[in-house]
């Protein structure tokens, strides 16, 4: 999972130009590779690639006067097939949560809820989102990796998180940090800036997957 964030290299033309990598790289290797650009490049986005779109987050609102906020049902009918939520740059309260991971599942969109510890996510886990990210904000753009520095918030959180799958995320960077990461348990990754703000995009994306082999 790429997450786009709000950097002028995954923007507009960029976030398409991303986009379309990251798609030529899952169908020739055989990966899933989701993509998390930002709302207003959503529409174009999902009409031109066929991996899944997500959207950075959601509001626990339904359509209505709400001014400002993004709903579960916009981003479906923009063409986002689930959302994260929670994530460190975007924290919400705990009712809020569960109000949005309840409307996904109305519209029939996947979630993917970050947390920062194994405390929190196993307390998320109640929830049950389709997908729960651990991802220590202190390690979030670094250069050393969740699964180097704190290997068994790794092997904890998947015990705490039972059956629902668990991503990883903070300095993921390299084939070797996905492959200790999955060794640990992980389904997957959750990164951003590593594949971003890389000089080559490819080249980064097709280093990391070649950990999951």
């Amino acid at each position: 999972m790429i997450n786009f964030k709000a950097y002028a290299e995954s923007t507009g033309k960029n976030a398409l130009e991303l986009a379309k990598i990251c798609e030529k790289i899952a169908i020739k290797e055989d990966v899933n590779i989701i993509i998390c650009p930002q709302f207003m490049d959503i529409p174009v986005i999902a009409r031109k690639v066929k991996i899944p779109v997500f959207a950075q987050h959601i509001d626990p609102i339904e359509p209505g006067a709400f001014t400002g906020h993004i709903s579960a049902f916009s981003i479906k009918e923009a063409g986002a097939k689930g959302t994260l939520l929670n994530h460190s740059e975007k924290k919400m309260i705990f009712d809020s949560l569960s109000l949005c991971i309840s409307m996904a599942k109305k519209y029939s969109l996947i979630t993917v809820c970050c947390e920062r510890d194994v405390t929190r996510a196993c307390a998320i886990a109640q929830l049950k989102p389709d997908f729960i990210a651990i991802e220590p904000p202190e390690l979030i753009g670094g250069d050393l990796s969740v699964s180097t520095a704190k290997p068994t918030l790794i092997s904890d959180g998947v015990k705490a998180c039972g059956k629902i799958p668990l991503l990883v995320g903070a300095g993921i960077k390299t084939a070797e940090d996905v492959r200790r990461a999955l060794k640990l348990g992980a389904k997957g990754v959750l990164l951003a800036s590593g594949v971003v703000k890389a000089s080559d995009k490819e080249k980064a994306i097709l280093e990391l997957i070649s950990g999951m082999k």
